[in-house]
């Protein structure tokens, strides 16, 4: 086991091992390392650790220090200095009309060398070009072409999916892609769907080939000639995710049924004839999944709000109250009212079954053209009178429970016309008063 310490540039996403040489480096620490092009400013990934032997590239590089503050000065100058470059290399190369695409350019921790990235559909003569950045920035200038891959990996971006790319966040090196991963995949071949925002075919149907190849080497290709629970046919399409397979029965052609892959027995696998294939008489089992266990619910935060709570039925005492309380928001009745009813009926009793008793002709008071007055309509407040609401609805409570014979005759005014009683409304709303003391007109 040999203890390294990992390291990136700003150039890439591959990290590079180098020896700590007895320093305690922690993760994101700014370090100076030395490489095969002198001193470099990087950034530990991770921090003192141990890896294989086999894992180390000999010799190992060693740490010169852990970043200090002049040296972050140091490589702040330097990106201000890879700005300037930049700008004056792409005057350069309009001037002299070279058909190349400047990328990126890089200063060494030192400042004794500047490296140019470009893309270029083929070679340009860039001699002439070197001379003149040569003579502006008196140090070492190296040109270098990469391909439109690195380009990506370079500027980085989103993909497609919405991610930024692969090859700026994780892949150390580009794996090869090729178009027969599509197919094998039954993916689109539209180049437009396939291909990433470099051009090229995108890296990540990589991820899933093996699992796909391992896939078909027990699924039946097409056309295959298999035997089902149901009897012999071909194979029609087959899904690799799901490994099942769709069959075209002999007997039903027109219904094709769809199997897991266990289900079938392949007689023939692929296309061609049926001569001389033997279909045994026993067929395969049937596949029977296996039932799901039931997931515990989760208790959340919200779940004493979200609870279904078991009303109570309507035959039931509280049922009773639930409705009369129903009954007092629709009609404006108060608590005061509420506590009288209660009280006239402690029974539990409905108290619209007393009101709903039926009144004989002689009892009920009529007026001189036969016909019974009108009941006074009460509204009341909204139930927040309190005592004294309590205290006046209490008489009035009474008055109703008693049976209607008690109740003396209206007198009748001087025309033999019984007098019209008066409309009560209650007291104002939000006191909720109910009407207890009211004046009548004499």
């Amino acid at each position: 086991m040999t203890t390294v310490i990992s390291v990136r540039f700003r150039s890439g996403s591959k990290t590079y091992y180098f020896d700590p040489q007895n320093t305690l480096v922690r993760t994101g620490d700014n370090v100076i390392v030395e490489t095969s092009q002198g001193l470099e400013f990087a950034t530990c990934t991770e921090g003192n650790h141990q890896v294989e032997d086999t894992q180390v590239v000999q010799p190992l590089r060693p740490l010169v220090r852990v970043a200090t503050e002049n040296d972050r000065r140091t490589a702040e100058y330097n990106r201000q200095r890879e700005g300037e470059a930049f700008e004056i290399c792409q005057k350069k190369i309009q001037q002299h009309k070279l058909e190349m695409k400047l990328v990126r350019v890089e200063c060494s921790f030192d400042g004794n060398k500047i490296l140019f990235f470009f893309t270029a559909d083929g070679r340009v003569d860039f001699r002439e070009l070197v001379k003149d950045l040569a003579g502006v920035f008196r140090s070492r200038i190296e040109l270098r072409q990469i391909g439109v891959r690195d380009e990506a990996k370079m500027l980085g971006g989103l993909g497609i999916c919405g991610r930024p790319f692969c090859c700026s966040q994780f892949m150390d090196d580009f794996m090869p892609v090729s178009i027969k991963m599509a197919k094998t995949q039954n993916l689109s071949l539209n180049p437009t769907k396939i291909s990433g925002t470099c051009g090229r075919l995108m890296c990540c149907l990589k991820y899933e080939q093996d699992a796909y190849e391992d896939a078909l080497k027990r699924l039946p290709k097409n056309d295959s000639f298999v035997q089902t629970p149901d009897g012999p046919g071909n194979v029609c399409d087959v899904n690799i995710l799901k490994e099942r397979v769709t069959v075209r029965l002999d007997d039903r052609p027109e219904s094709p049924q769809c199997y897991h892959n266990c289900e079938i027995c392949v007689l023939r696998n692929g296309k061609g004839s049926r001569d001389g294939i033997v279909v045994p008489k026993e067929r395969p089992e049937r596949y029977v999944e296996e039932p799901q266990e039931e997931e515990l619910p989760v208790p959340t935060f919200f779940s004493d709000f979200t609870a279904v709570q078991d009303l109570p039925e309507s035959g039931t005492e509280d049922g009773e109250k639930r409705s009369r309380r129903r009954r007092g928001r629709r009609g404006g009745k108060g608590k005061g009212e509420e506590a009288a009813v209660q009280q006239a009926a402690p029974t539990g009793e409905s108290v619209k079954a007393e009101k709903s008793e039926p009144q004989t002709s002689a009892d009920a008071p009529k007026g001189e053209s036969g016909e019974a007055p009108k009941r006074r309509r009460h509204r009341g407040g909204r139930g927040r009178g309190g005592a004294k609401a309590e205290a006046a609805a209490a008489p009035a409570a009474e008055k109703k429970a008693a049976p209607a014979a008690e109740k003396p005759a209206a007198p009748k005014a001087e025309g033999g016309e019984a007098p019209k009683r008066r409309r009560h409304r209650g007291g104002r709303r939000h006191r909720g008063s109910g009407g207890g003391n009211t004046k009548t007109e004499g």
